[in-house]
C-alpha cells in the first residue's frame, strides 16, 4: 500500500506488480503513450501513482456521503502529478458507467496550456474548442457531451457580495484543481460551488495544506486522499537529489536583513509593473542592496565561472529579483562569457600539445555554441521603462513573441541553455535536463519549493539538481521542508543537502572502490604512484585482469566506478576537487580498458566523455590506452585460434577470456539478426558463459570451450559460401528446409530460396508494402505461388502451409521496402 516502507528487492517487485488483478489494472489504465521531444515514450505509472490514484478512486465512489468532497491529492513537484490526473480520469471514464465530464481547473494560462498539452499529448482528448475562453462560453460546453474541459479559476468571478449564477446543476461533474492550495481557490471554492452545487471535487497539489488560511482548501476538497512529498520521491528514485551551495557575494546583506514584508511582496507570482515600483520605493534600503551594480557583476561573474566549470552540462534558470535586473544579469553574463571564450583562446594560442590543444579547441566551440534567453512577461510602456534604465528590452520581446522559447528550451539537445527569468518559469514548468538554478531573489514557502523542484527531474546521467543561493535563504528553505518533507521512515532530515556533504559521499565511495581492489590483490596508492611508463601499464593490466575474474566483479567495479564518477561530477566545481583526480582517473583507465575489450563500444567517444568532465578539475591526467586496444580484429575470419591459444598461456587469462566472449557475443548478435535459425547457437553460448561464471569450471577449461565453439561458429558464419548462397539466401532456404532432403531436393530448396527472393524484391516489396493491404496479400500469394511451383513432392499439404507462413513473417521482419532490409542494415 501506499504507507507502506518498500524494499528494493526484484522478487517483491514482481510479485507485487505480476499479481493477476493489478497487472490487468496496470496494463488497462496506468498505461500510456505520449510523445517526448517529437518521440513517442511509453508511459507506465510509478508506484506512488498506482496507490495514490486508486485511492482517489476509491474516495471517488463515497463522494455523495462525502458531499462530492473527493480528496486533497498532495504528490510533490516533479512527480508526475499531470499524468497521476489523466489517469484519475481515464480509469472512471473507462470502470464507471456514466456520463462524466471532468473540469479541470488551473489559475494560470501557462499552466491551462500545459495540462491541456499533457493530456492531448497522452490521447486523452482529441477534440478542440474545450479550453473555456470566459463564463458563458463554460456554461455552453458544459451542456455539451464534451469528457474533459479546461478553464481558469478567475472564469468564477464575481463583483463583491454577488452570487455566481447557476453553470449547471449536473451530478456527473468533476471538478480536477491543480495547484488546489493557491489563495485563489480559497476565495473562489465558494462560487465554483454556487456554479456548479452538485459537482464533486478533488485537489492536486505539490505541496501540503499547513499554511496559515491553505486549511481552507479541505472545505472545499476534503482531506488527503494520497501523500507523497518531497523526501518519499529523493527516496523512491522518483525524483533526484537535489544540492545546496551558498555562494553569496561578500557584497551581500545578511538574510535577516529581508524582513516578513518584503518576502511577502516578492512572493507575489508575476509582479507587475506598479508592484515592482512599490517595492523599490517601500524597501529601498534592502532593494538597493540586492540590485546594487557591484554585487550583480559579482555574480553574474561567479555564474560565468560556475556554469562552464560544471561536472553535469544540464540547463540553466538564473532568477532575479524583478525585469530590470534579469536583462541585466543577461548582459553581464553575456560580457563575461566573451571575456572567457576569448580567455581560453589566448590560452589555446600559447599551446602546441595536440592534444590539449584538441579539447581546448572542442571546448570554445561548445561555448561558442550555447544560446541565451530573456523571458518575463510584457509590461505597460517597458520600451521607455528600460530605455530609462539604460537596457534594451526591444530585442528580447522580439523572440520572446516570433520564437516558442519554451519549447526550445525543453528540447535537451538544443543549444539554448541558459534562461534568465523573475517570475516566469518557476512553476509549472518540466524541463528534465534542468540541473542548476541560480538563486537571486528572496522566496519563501511554497513558491521557493516549486522553484528549486524544477532541477529534481530524473534525466540521463544526472545524478542531482543545484541550487546555487546568491541571496543566503537556507534558513527559508529548512523552514519550507520541515513541511513539505517529512520522510516515509519518519526520521527527521532535510532532503537537500549541502554541497559538502557529496565530499563525504565521495571520500566514502572511494574507500568502498580501494577497499574491494585490494580483495582482489590490486593496490590503488602503488598504481596512481607509479610513473607512466611500462611499469604503469603492467600494473594497470593485471588489475584489469584481476576485476575481470568473473562476471559478478566486473560487474560490481564497473557498477561502483560508474556511481564514483557520477558523485565526481556532481562536485564540480569545488576547490577541493582536486584531492580525488587521481583516484577518479584510476578508475576512469580501468573501465576503459574494460570496455576496450567490446567490439560494440567506440573506446575514444568513451575517452572523450570521461576526460570532458576531467578537464574541468584544476589538473589533468593522461590516459593510458594502448594503440592495439583501439583496433582489435574481432572478425571471426580473421582470428588465428592456434595464436590465441598460445598468448593465452603466456598473458593475462581472464583478460583474454573477456574479449574473446566479447567478439563471440557481438558476432553472434549480428548472425542470429541475419538468420534467425542460429538462435541454437546463443543457447549453447549463454550456457558455456553461466558454467564459468558459476565457479564450476576454471578459466583455462572454459578458454577451451570458447575456442571450440568459436570454430563452430566461425564455419557457420562461412556456411553461406559453402552453400553458394549469400547472406539472405541463406536465411531463407534454413527456413524452407525439413529433415531428411536428398541432395537432389536439397538444390531445389536452394532454387527456390534464390527465385522467390529475387522476384519479390524485384516486383512485390516496394515503399511501405507491409501498411499496403493490397501489396501484403501480393506478397502472400507470390510466396504461396513460388512454393507450390517449386518445393519437392515430399512435402506435404501441411508442411507447405507451414512454411509459406514461416517465410512469410521472416519477409514481413526483414524487408521494409524498396531496397531496405536488415542484410542492408548490417551491410
Amino acid at each position: 500500500g501506499e504507507n507502506e516502507t518498500g524494499d528494493a528487492l526484484l522478487d517483491t517487485m514482481i510479485m507485487g506488480t505480476c499479481e493477476r488483478s493489478r497487472f490487468i489494472d496496470i496494463l488497462e489504465n496506468f498505461t500510456l503513450f505520449s510523445s517526448s521531444e517529437g518521440h513517442p515514450v511509453k508511459i507506465i505509472s510509478k508506484n506512488h501513482q498506482y496507490f495514490g490514484v486508486n485511492n482517489a478512486i476509491e474516495s471517488f465512489k463515497k463522494r455523495k456521503e462525502n458531499e462530492g468532497k473527493i480528496g486533497v491529492f498532495w504528490h510533490t513537484q516533479g512527480s508526475g502529478k499531470s499524468y497521476s490526473m489523466i489517469f484519475f480520469a481515464q480509469k472512471i471514464l473507462r470502470k464507471f458507467p456514466g456520463n462524466y465530464t471532468f473540469v479541470v481547473v488551473t489559475d494560470r494560462e501557462e499552466l491551462d496550456e500545459q495540462i491541456y498539452q499533457n493530456f492531448q499529448n497522452a490521447g486523452a482528448i482529441s477534440e478542440v474548442g474545450i479550453q473555456a475562453t470566459n463564463g458563458k462560453h463554460l456554461k455552453h460546453l458544459l451542456t455539451e457531451d464534451h469528457r474533459l474541459v479546461f478553464t481558469l479559476i478567475h472564469k468564477f468571478g464575481t463583483k463583491k457580495g454577488v452570487k455566481h449564477p447557476l453553470l449547471s446543476d449536473r451530478y456527473d461533474i468533476i471538478i480536477i484543481a491543480d495547484e488546489a492550495h493557491r489563495t485563489q481557490y480559497d476565495t473562489l471554492a465558494q462560487n465554483m460551488k454556487d456554479a456548479l452545487p452538485n459537482a464533486s471535487f478533488i485537489g492536486f497539489t505539490g505541496t501540503p495544506l499547513m499554511m496559515v488560511g491553505e486549511e481552507k482548501t479541505k472545505n472545499t476538497f476534503g482531506d488527503y486522499v494520497s501523500v507523497y512529498n518531497f523526501m518519499h520521491s529523493i527516496e523512491d528514485g522518483a525524483t533526484v537529489p537535489l544540492y545546496y551551495e551558498n555562494r553569496v557575494p561578500e557584497v551581500q546583506l545578511k538574510n535577516e536583513s529581508l524582513n516578513d514584508d518584503i518576502y511577502k511582496e516578492i512572493e507575489k507570482a508575476g509582479l507587475d509593473d506598479e508592484e515592482e515600483s512599490k517595492l523599490a520605493t517601500e524597501f529601498a534600503k534592502e532593494y538597493h542592496i540586492i540590485v546594487r551594480e557591484d554585487r550583480l557583476e559579482t555574480i553574474a561573474k561567479d555564474i560565468v565561472e560556475h556554469y562552464t566549470t560544471r561536472g553535469y552540462a544540464g540547463k540553466a534558470l538564473v532568477i532575479s529579483i524583478d525585469k530590470l535586473t534579469t536583462v541585466k544579469m543577461y548582459d553581464k553574463v553575456q560580457k563575461y562569457w566573451k571575456i572567457h571564450i576569448n580567455d581560453l583562446k589566448e590560452k589555446r594560442k600559447a599551446i602546441t600539445e595536440s592534444e590539449e590543444a584538441k579539447a581546448l579547441e572542442k571546448q570554445i566551440l561548445e561555448l561558442e555554441s550555447v544560446d541565451m534567453a530573456v523571458v518575463v512577461s510584457e509590461g505597460q510602456n517597458e520600451v521607455k521603462k528600460f530605455e530609462k534604465n539604460k537596457l534594451d528590452i526591444k530585442p528580447h520581446r522580439k523572440r520572446m513573441n516570433e520564437e516558442d522559447l519554451e519549447e526550445t528550451f525543453k528540447k535537451s539537445k538544443s543549444n539554448l541553455k541558459i534562461v534568465f527569468v523573475c517570475s516566469k518559469w518557476r512553476e509549472g514548468f518540466d524541463v528534465p535536463s534542468l540541473s542548476t538554478i541560480y538563486l537571486d531573489r528572496p522566496m519563501i514557502g511554497h513558491s521557493l519549493m516549486q522553484t528549486i523542484a524544477r532541477a529534481n527531474r530524473v534525466y540521463g546521467e544526472k545524478a542531482g539538481g543545484f541550487i546555487v543561493d546568491y541571496v543566503g535563504i537556507f534558513g527559508d528553505l529548512e523552514q519550507a521542508l520541515n513541511i513539505y518533507a517529512t520522510p516515509k521512515s519518519g526520521r527527521i532530515e532535510i532532503p537537500i543537502k549541502q554541497k559538502e556533504k557529496i565530499l563525504e559521499v565521495l571520500e566514502q565511495k572511494i574507500t568502498e572502490i580501494n577497499k574491494f581492489l585490494s580483495g582482489l590483490s590490486v593496490d590503488p596508492k602503488k598504481i596512481i604512484k607509479t610513473k607512466l611508463g611500462f611499469e604503469k601499464i603492467r600494473l594497470l593490466k593485471n588489475a584489469t585482469d584481476a576485476i575481470l575474474k568473473n562476471e559478478s566483479t566486473k560487474k560490481k567495479f564497473l557498477t561502483e566506478a560508474g556511481a564514483a564518477l557520477k558523485i565526481y561530477k556532481s562536485l564540480l566545481p569545488h576547490k577541493r576537487a582536486s584531492e580525488f583526480l587521481s583516484q577518479i582517473t584510476l578508475y576512469e583507465e580501468l573501465v576503459n580498458e574494460i570496455r576496450s575489450l567490446d567490439p560494440e563500444i567506440d573506446i575514444s567517444r568513451v575517452m572523450d566523455r570521461i576526460q570532458g568532465v576531467l578537464d574541468k578539475s584544476i589538473e589533468s591526467k593522461e590516459y593510458i590506452i594502448e594503440e592495439s586496444k583501439k583496433g582489435r580484429i574481432f572478425a571471426l575470419k580473421d582470428i588465428n585460434f592456434d595464436a590465441l591459444v598460445n598468448r593465452f598461456d603466456k598473458q593475462h587469462k581472464n583478460t583474454e577470456f573477456e574479449w574473446l566472449k566479447n567478439v563471440i557475443s557481438y558476432k553472434l548478435r549480428e548472425m542470429i539478426k541475419l538468420d534467425s535459425n542460429r538462435l541454437d547457437y546463443q543457447n549453447k553460448f549463454e550456457k558455456l558463459i553461466e558454467v564459468y561464471n558459476s565457479g564450476s569450471a576454471n578459466v583455462d577449461f572454459s578458454y577451451k570451450e570458447l575456442i571450440e565453439f568459436a570454430k563452430t561458429l566461425k564455419k557457420e558464419d562461412e556456411r553461406s559460401i559453402m552453400e553458394n548462397l549469400t547472406e539472405e539466401e541463406l536465411s531463407l532456404f534454413d527456413k524452407l528446409q525439413k529433415p531428411d532432403l536428398t541432395e537432389k531436393e536439397k538444390i531445389q530448396v536452394k532454387k527456390v530460396a534464390k527465385e522467390l527472393l529475387a522476384t519479390l524484391k524485384s516486383e512485390k516489396l516496394v515503399l511501405d508494402w507491409r501498411k499496403k493491404q493490397q501489396a501484403v496479400a501480393a506478397v502472400k500469394k507470390e510466396i504461396e505461388y513460388e512454393l507450390d511451383k517449386g518445393l519437392p513432392e515430399s512435402y506435404d499439404i501441411e508442411t507447405y502451409a507451414e512454411k509459406c507462413n514461416t517465410v512469410f513473417q521472416h519477409i514481413y521482419d526483414s524487408y521494409a521496402g524498396d531496397s531496405y532490409s536488415i542484410y542492408e542494415a548490417v551491410a
